[in-house]
This record gives structure tokens, C-alpha cells and sequence, in this order.
């Protein structure tokens, strides 16, 4: 019998169609992949079927869950499916968790809220899925919180709520998107063995198709609210029928040609530095311990180079990162851009902090809501000594815009009105408005959909062309990291483990850690490439 069916759903909020007549069904022990670009309706389809949907929403359709209908359901009977039949795990579990309450507070939590078993037995159940999900008691009490834990982690503890009374179907919108690729595959393998084990059935959401090309057993494409392809993983990826199908294909694989670097000539120095915390006591009259995040660390980014830096969470990445723009002073060892120290005495070296800019992650999180496009992207000018002013101003404003490919008019728009894509543009225009010599790019596109991620380095490598770029590029993707840098670094535990020219690397890694990187990463199988 079909564990989960959804007939003919559409979807409305106040009157917008978001979801027009989806089918879709998932059997005990399958695995079903909903992907496609953000806004095609797939964490809709999944709050549908968990009847989350916001005020003014509209359903007509079925969503069936073993035979039973869930449109026609009270809230409080949805309650008392949700958690127990069915399990969800969101994309981003620090704001899934509570982080004033333990893990095993919030494991036990499920448990209580149902009454399924007193709190003695809650409690050990709770013990029994953490260490289920890869967090056994004697190394991650229950008493942890959840800011003790890495992103991993916290993943894990999710998916331990999630499954703490065993549900018949599990949902995943987007599980692994923010983690690293030994942590995502980690992750993937643990959902996967969960199905096997439990014999639930599993809609995972994702907008990348390398990410599930291995363990799916079928496909589901949507765009605009519409399914406009599916069938099982083999044969949908032998026989991709529908262009946006293989649009989603191509763009997962994307790879750009950057122009050639110049003759070495060295921008940024880094030698032997070393940065380390101090750790809280743990009783009146021991001595502080310290943990050292930067361990030795030595390298040099030639002018017009584009380099890469890759390792798990946790490596050393963004504490290396805010050393070199001059946001932690480190305990020993020198960072030198132009020839110049970051840090003069115990403070940083303005006149250098102006020869760098930074692109986050968040692009909408980076910006302030209540201020225009063209006050954001001139923020750095604070950084000169003379700013342009009157038309020069607005000129450098419309050179930058059109340079990220936008247009002029959009300096006078709020930030919340333009896409993902377009925010990490805007981004990018900020950065390059007062030509700085480096920028640090900090997973600049992870949270990108694969098409928009594609434009996203196709401008990058229309910039080195025309800017003459060196930037610095950390990330956890390495399709991404192989495509857009001349050379690599490989840090794990503070230290450079392995460099080189990217392809050299990639190609043959010599350092165990780069090997079982390289391993983990996603990637699309042989047969999917699509013929000319």
C-alpha cells in the first residue's frame, strides 16, 4: 500500500497560485527526491502535507497518508500525526533547535508531547536515537546545548527529534545544504540507513541533483508550482526529457574558463601564524586551557591569482579568514598585504583594511533592510580618504551595478525586492566599488540554487577578465572551488595539509584529508551527461 499520495494538489496564498495539480507518491522504504531552483514550490509541497501552510492559503487536491486524508484533518489532529507519523528536518538546524534548552531536552520533548512513554523511558529513548544518529551518551550527553555542537551535529540531533518515535514518513527540506561534504555525505548515508532500518518512507527536498543522484530511488522536478518531470533516478538521468530537466543537469556541473593569472608577484603574505582561544576553566584553580585554531599557517597569494580554500567546518577556514582582514590580531606570525602589515601594534592597519573587501555568505543577511541599493553598495567609501561625491558618486554606482549585471534604475530598490541571485550580485558590487587589490569571497554561493550559482561564477570569471580579480575563495563545495581558482589550499585542524595548482590536486591529492574530501563529494554519475 502507498505510504504517501498527493493527487492533483494545488496550492494558493491570497488568490497567487503557488502549486498547480501536483501528483506525487512515496511507498515504505522508498526514498523520493523533490528538486528544483528556489520558488519552484518544493518546501510548499512539503509544509502541504504537514499542513504548516501560512494564513490565506488555499488547497484543493488530496495529500493522502496511508489511505488517510490530511486536508480535511484539526489542527489538533495534525498535531498528533506531526512528530509521530510524520517527521521533519529542516535546513537549518541552529534555528530548528532551542538554544537555551539541552538536546536531550528537545529529543525527550517529542516523546513527552505525545505521551508516548514516561520521562524515565523518554529519557533512555532519547539516549537510543542519539546514539542512532551518530552521538552516543558517553561522548554527547544529553546535558550538551546546541551552540557545544558543530553544524554536523546539530544536524544530527535534529534528525534524532525527528525519528524519536519512529514515523512512517520523514521529510528533509534541504538537510545538507550549509554543511561541509564530508559532513553532508555523512548525513546522506545516516538518512539513508534510517530508511532502510525503519522502513519509513523518505521525500527529500533538494535543489541539487548531484546530492541525490546516488541514493533517490525516484526524481521529482518542479518548476513553478508544476511537476514537469519524474520518474526513477536511473532511468530519468539516462533520459532527461524536459529542458529545464537538463538545464538543472548542466548548471550542477557548471564549469567557467578564467583567463590566464599573470607572473607571480606576491600580494598577500601569510607566514607562520598562529591564532588560539582561551577556554573557560573547569574548576577555581586549574589554568585556562587555550585551543589553538590557526596552527603555523603559511602562504602567499600572487597579484591576479585566484586561490582556494577548502576543509571541513570547524578547520580553521573563517578564524584564518577574519585574521587576514584584520578582525583578530593574532598571537604570533605576520600577515602582510602589499608589503604592509594587517596589524600595527594591537591594532589593524587601516590603510590596508581599505585594499580588501569582503562577500558573506548571506547576501540578505550582509545588507541593512532599511536602507536603498545605492547607499548599501557605497558603504566602503568610508574606507577613503576623499569619496566620490555628486555625479562621480552616482556614476561608480551605475558602473558597478551594470558590472554585476544590473541595471542602473535598481540603485534606488530595497534589497528584500530583488532574488538570491541578485542580492549575492549586489554583494559583489559592493566589494569591487572602490577596486580593492583582494577580496575574500566566504561560501559566496553555497546557498545558491545551481542555475543562479552558474551565473554567479560566470560573473566572476567576466570580472577576472575585466578587473583583473585576486581574490580568495573559501568554500565547502569543491565543484565550485575546482572551477574558479587557480591554486588550492587544504587546511584541516589549523594547518595546511596539502597545496597546489587546482587541477593537480583535484586530480592526484597526496594528503589522505584531501583524498577522503574529494571522495565525499557529491557528483553526478558518467551516464547523465547529456549528448550534443
Amino acid at each position: 500500500m502507498t505510504l504517501l499520495r498527493i493527487k492533483n494538489l494545488s496550492l494558493s496564498i491570497h488568490g497567487a497560485p503557488i502549486l498547480k495539480h501536483v501528483d506525487l507518491s512515496i511507498d515504505h522504504g522508498q526514498i523520493v527526491a523533490v528538486t528544483g531552483e528556489s520558488g519552484s514550490g518544493k518546501s510548499m509541497t512539503a509544509l502541504a502535507v504537514m499542513q504548516l501552510l501560512p494564513n490565506g492559503a488555499e488547497v484543493d487536491g488530496s495529500i493522502q497518508l496511508d489511505g488517510a486524508g490530511l486536508l480535511t484533518r484539526s489542527e489538533a489532529q495534525m498535531c498528533a500525526l506531526r512528530g509521530a507519523s510524520i517527521g521533519m528536518v529542516f535546513q537549518e538546524p541552529m534555528t530548528a533547535l532551542n538554544p537555551v534548552k539541552t538536546v536531550g531536552d528537545q529529543v525527550m520533548e517529542t516523546i513527552l508531547i505525545h505521551k508516548a512513554m514516561p520521562p524515565a523511558q523518554a529519557r533512555t529513548r532519547a539516549q537510543e536515537v542519539l546514539a542512532r544518529v551518530g552521538l552516543p551518551a558517553d561522548r554527547f550527553p544529553l546535558s550538551r546545548y546546541p551552540h557545544e555542537l558543530s553544524g554536523g551535529q546539530r544536524q544530527r540531533v535534529v534528525i534524532a527529534m525527528a525519528i524519536a518515535l519512529r514515523p512512517k514518513l520523514l521529510i528533509a527540506d534541504e538537510p545538507t545544504t550549509a554543511l561541509d561534504v564530508t559532513t553532508q555525505a555523512q548525513i546522506l548515508d545516516l538518512l539513508e540507513g534510517l530508511v532502510r532500518e525503519y522502513d519509513m518512507g523518505l521525500l527529500m527536498i533538494t535543489h541539487d541533483l548531484a546530492v541525490v543522484a546516488d541514493m533517490a530511488d525516484q526524481i521529482i522536478v518542479m518548476r513553478h508550482g508544476e511537476v514537469v518531470e519524474n520518474g526513477a533516478t536511473n532511468d530519468l538521468l539516462h533520459n532527461m526529457q524536459h529542458p529545464y530537466t537538463r538545464m538543472l543537469f548542466e548548471a550542477s556541473d557548471h564549469q567557467v574558463t578564467l583567463p590566464e593569472p599573470p607572473e607571480p608577484l606576491p600580494l598577500l603574505e601569510v607566514n607562520q601564524v598562529v591564532r588560539e582561544y582561551r577556554l573557560p576553566r573547569t574548576g577555581m584553580f586549574v589554568r585556562p586551557r587555550h585551543h589553538r585554531a590557526v596552527e603555523g599557517v603559511s602562504f602567499t597569494l600572487n597579484r591576479g591569482e585566484r586561490l582556494g580554500l577548502v576543509g571541513e567546518s570547524g578547520c580553521g577556514k573563517s578564524t584564518l579568514t577574519r585574521a587576514i582582514l584584520g578582525l583578530e590580531e593574532v598571537q604570533s606570525g605576520q600577515i602582510r598585504l602589499d608589503g604592509q602589515p594587517v596589524f600595527t601594534g594591537h591594532k589593524p592597519n587601516l590603510a590596508v583594511r581599505r585594499k580588501m573587501q569582503v562577500v558573506f555568505q548571506d547576501p540578505f543577511g550582509s545588507f541593512n533592510p532599511r536602507h536603498r541599493v545605492a547607499r548599501l553598495i557605497t558603504e566602503p567609501f568610508h574606507l577613503l580618504d576623499t569619496p566620490p561625491t555628486g555625479s562621480d558618486r552616482q556614476d561608480r554606482i551605475a558602473e558597478m551595478l551594470k558590472a554585476v549585471g544590473l541595471s542602473p534604475d535598481d540603485a534606488g530598490k530595497y534589497i528584500h525586492e530583488f532574488s538570491g541571485g541578485q542580492r549575492q550580485r549586489i554583494a559583489i558590487a559592493r566589494a569591487l566599488i572602490i577596486r580593492p587589490e583582494l577580496i575574500l569571497f566566504d561560501e559566496a554561493v553555497s546557498a545558491l540554487d545551481v542555475s543562479v550559482r552558474a551565473q554567479i561564477l560566470d560573473l566572476l570569471a567576466e570580472l577576472c577578465e575585466a578587473y583583473d580579480l585576486t581574490y580568495l575563495f573559501i568554500s565547502h563545495d569543491l565543484s565550485v572551488v575546482r572551477t574558479v581558482t587557480d591554486r588550492v589550499l587544504v587546511m584541516q585542524s589549523g594547518r595546511i595539509v596539502e597545496q597546489g595548482a587546482t587541477d593537480q590536486v583535484f586530480t592526484t591529492p597526496n594528503h589522505p584529508y584531501t583524498q577522503t574530501l574529494i571522495a565525499a563529494a557529491p557528483r553526478l554519475p558518467e551516464f547523465g551527461k547529456i549528448p550534443a
